[in-house]
């Protein structure tokens, strides 16, 4: 795990219908505006995946910055799970081995443009959600 200044960003994929719905879903539940996101695709997204080594033409994980700490694959969406209003048993999910929930987590992200689809470009969010959009 590494350190990053700003804290509480969520790096997505833009062009992931799936990674854009997951940001909505986040941003519907955050009552406290606690997250903020960048999509890989802008110039801070793609600092933030370099940084943690992840490759910005072919991202293999979100990630999430909480306390200091980026955090991918399945400890990044159950650490942001954890952290909504009426999901924090979700942070029980943690005592699953993480080799097993990285798996499920690959698989999807793998397949996640066969199965969900792919825009082609960046995903537009709307003018409550780029106040929340680091770029």
């Amino acid at each position: 795990m590494s350190k990053w200044p700003d804290d509480d960003v969520i790096l997505y994929d833009g062009v992931c219908i799936f990674c854009s719905r997951w940001v909505r879903f986040v941003i519907a539940r955050d009552t406290a505006r606690r997250f903020r996101f960048t999509p890989i695709q802008s110039d801070y997204g793609t600092r933030l995946a370099k940084t943690f080594g992840i490759d910005p033409e072919d991202p293999d994980t979100n990630a999430v910055v909480h306390d200091g700490i980026a955090w991918m694959k399945s400890d990044a969406a159950l650490t942001v799970l954890s952290h909504l209003p009426g999901w924090g048993w979700t942070g029980t999910l943690f005592a699953v081995p993480k080799p097993l929930r990285d798996a499920v987590y690959g698989l999807i992200a793998r397949n996640r443009y066969k199965i969900f689809g792919k825009y082609e470009t960046c995903f537009v969010p709307d003018a409550d959600m780029r106040a929340r959009v680091l770029e």
